[in-house]
């Protein structure tokens, strides 16, 4: 069910800071800051002082199999960024945040109480004129535990199917609507595909974009509220988020569980370019 609006927005100030408060808390050992992006090289070329960087292509993907990174690598990489189970994490990136929130995410499948998100992400940081640095901190290594995988959060495609076959679940494509219509396969200049265009039928399409501000913040809780309540997404039915590869409707996962409140909301992580690919699976164009 949907929560009222108190409620959210109470949610919404344990997730997500602003970047004067990171800018206040900097020097703070109980926090550690880290910086994902969409374009790796980003964090050499200046990011938060202190904040270190992982990259979402190898230290949050197991390139492997195709999947998020087994809980072992998950402690490893905890560990090694100095991060224990108490650490307050603070994430940032590129694109509003898109693989910032994609780490968030995966901090929540692996059960990390305290992540949050910085609101504007590296574009508000910078705008405001904002320290950067280009030195890569030392962190004293820690040792780390992780809960095992919570699904509750996290759609396979066998839920994404029945949700389209039989309604079990809301999907919400919050692709570009030219990737929805299937005028495109993928954002130009970014190279994970498929062979077909198209959506999952029944898929309401409300791109990610439409969460933000121009400043890249994340709108108001009423705004918010108001933009998928009248798309008919209003928490009080399971709701399935996809994208092309999982990073965007993170995003959008991010918004609907974390600032609005709504308790089922799942990220569909293979998204297009697993369904797009799949043999046999029906694909809806306007």
């Amino acid at each position: 069910m949907a929560v009222h609006t108190s409620s959210a927005t109470a949610a919404q100030q344990t997730v997500v800071v602003s970047t004067d408060w990171v800018a206040q808390h900097l020097k703070d050992s109980a926090i550690r800051v880290v910086e994902v992006d969409v374009d790796t090289k980003a964090y050499g070329e200046g990011h938060v002082p202190g904040a270190l960087g992982w990259a979402w292509d190898t230290q949050l993907c197991d390139t492997v199999r195709r999947d998020i990174i087994p809980k072992a690598k998950f402690e490893k990489l905890m560990g090694d960024s100095g991060i224990g189970n108490s650490t307050t994490v603070i994430l940032y990136g590129d694109n509003n945040n898109w693989f910032a929130a994609w780490a968030f995410w995966q901090l929540k499948v692996y059960g990390h109480k305290d992540a949050r998100l910085m609101n504007g992400g590296r574009k508000k940081w910078i705008a405001e004129g904002r320290e950067l640095s280009t030195e890569v901190p030392r962190v004293s290594p820690t040792t780390y535990t992780a809960q095992q995988p919570d699904h509750s959060i996290r759609a396979f495609l066998s839920e994404a199917q029945r949700a389209s076959a039989e309604q079990t679940a809301q999907l919400v494509d919050v692709r570009s609507p030219q990737e929805y219509s299937g005028e495109i396969l993928a954002p130009p200049g970014l190279p994970e595909t498929c062979q077909r265009g198209g959506h999952i039928p029944g898929a309401k399409s409300i791109p990610w974009g439409k969460a933000c501000n121009d400043d890249g913040t994340f709108k108001s809780v009423e705004e918010l509220r108001t933009l998928y309540g009248g798309a008919g997404i209003t928490g009080e039915k399971p709701v399935i988020a996809y994208c092309r590869i999982g990073e965007r409707s993170s995003h959008t996962w991010f918004v609907l569980k974390h600032l609005l409140g709504y308790t089922n909301v799942k990220n569909y992580d293979g998204s297009w370019t697993e369904w797009g690919n799949l043999v046999g699976a029906p694909v809806e164009k306007p």
